[in-house]
């Protein structure tokens, strides 16, 4: 008898979850304005999703054995050109437009302990959805984004001051030739 009560309930927590499910969807309840932030649950499940599918889309992903100091300028170029708007760098700060994003795309200044390399050179081939992290498979080669992940790993063993330096130097663009 207890088994079938058990079953019963099992079975209609089966039907009107999904039921729930619409109904809440279909309200309108939640607030998708990127002005108010996430909830923890909400935080929480697209976080974790993000992580677990990142590792398990890498898994075939190779990545150099090395970056050589031409890569990690390259890298540096493509960053400051597709990336430092929105993740800022060390010495510099995100545009201010950025605060209006919701989630706000991270300061990477501690990426590498985060993501191993194939993860990170997956994250900017593909982005991610439900962020404002676009896929630059279609604007960068699979070298250009190698770079970046190679300025990523170099940029967070030197000194903070470098990217600021490299910038005023005007390293990168038509200035630099």
């Amino acid at each position: 008898m207890l088994a079938r009560g058990i079953l019963i309930v099992a079975l209609l927590g089966v039907a009107l979850v999904p039921v729930a499910v619409v109904l809440f969807v279909r309200s309108g309840l939640y607030d998708v304005g990127a002005s108010a932030p996430h909830t923890k649950l909400t935080e929480w499940l697209t976080h974790e999703t993000m992580i677990r599918s990142v590792r398990r889309h890498t898994t075939a992903i190779s990545p150099p054995a090395r970056f050589a100091a031409s890569q990690i300028a390259a890298g540096f170029c493509a960053y400051e050109t597709h990336c430092v708007a929105c993740h800022g760098a060390a010495g510099v700060a995100r545009r201010q437009w950025v605060s209006g994003l919701e989630p706000a795309p991270p300061y990477l200044l501690d990426v590498n302990q985060r993501f191993t390399r194939a993860q990170l050179f997956w994250i900017v081939k593909n982005g991610i959805k439900m962020t404002a992290m676009p896929s630059w498979k279609n604007q960068m080669s699979d070298a250009d984004m190698w770079n970046v992940v190679a300025w990523l790993e170099a940029s967070a063993k030197l000194p903070p001051q470098t990217y600021v330096r490299w910038r005023g130097e005007r390293r990168c663009g038509p200035s630099a030739l």
